[in-house]
């Protein structure tokens, strides 16, 4: 059955954001969710994160699902190092020793070996970020949600934390939702890319990839023609 939002309608103040919205969500895999600023995009995260109430329909498959989210800014906690950070969110039930050697792993993964004992104000935003990418995977969730954490870094950070994250994630493949508006980040870290039309919400397309191991080249033919797919639904100019 997998992970459905069926039926789903929400209004704030009168004004109709999803009406009768359906969308299926493949599990183990990572699903960018592209549309227009202010469409909604968050909405629906949040409502899968149950953050927010809708006003009808159902979430099958989510029920006993545990959530982390990575946001726009690193949620991180400023009184502890950046193990620490990691640890925090595991499960309490390992011990001491079993905690460390995991979230050194993941400190690894994501390259920040040096700075285990650094505190937050010593690392630059992009380095936070990549705790906060190790950091939900150190959390016992099965799922991970992503609210535009790239949103206004430049390309080469982006790119750096898009490796970090495709890396941890191949060797821990959770599901994911990861909202943009950039469609070179959607299609860099995606396997399936669905584009939301304006409010009321719908989907006006819908691509299913197959990844290589190696990080993409958005410069390759078939990724170019895609990326004018997907411009191209979102209404905008080439």
């Amino acid at each position: 059955m997998g992970l459905q939002v069926k039926n789903l309608s929400k209004s704030y103040n009168g004004n109709i954001i999803y009406r009768d919205f359906n969308i299926d969500f493949t599990e183990g895999t990572i699903t960018s969710i592209l549309g227009p600023s202010g469409c909604g995009k968050t909405t629906l995260l949040n409502i899968i994160g149950k953050i927010t109430n809708p006003n009808r329909g159902s979430l099958i498959g989510f029920e006993d699902k545990l959530i982390s989210y990575i946001f726009q800014e690193p949620r991180l906690l400023p009184w502890k190092t950046v193990r620490g950070n990691i640890e925090f969110v595991m499960n309490r039930d390992l011990t001491a020793g079993v905690r460390r050697s995991q979230a050194e792993q993941l400190i690894r993964l994501v390259e920040l070996e040096k700075y285990s004992d650094y505190y937050l104000s010593h690392l630059s935003g992009g380095m936070r970020q990549r705790v906060s990418i190790a950091r939900a995977f150190a959390s016992p969730s099965e799922i991970i949600l992503m609210d535009e954490p790239l949103k206004g870094l430049d390309i080469a950070l982006k790119q750096n934390l898009i490796r970090a994250f495709s890396k941890i994630w191949k060797a821990d493949r959770r599901t994911v939702i990861f909202v943009t508006h950039d469609v070179d980040e959607a299609i860099l870290l995606g396997n399936e890319i669905v584009v939301l039309s304006q409010a009321p919400v719908k989907i006006v397309a819908h691509e299913k990839m197959d990844k290589p191991h190696k990080y993409p080249d958005i410069e390759t033919p078939h990724l170019k023609k895609l990326k004018q797919n997907l411009i191209k639904a979102l209404g905008q100019p080439d």
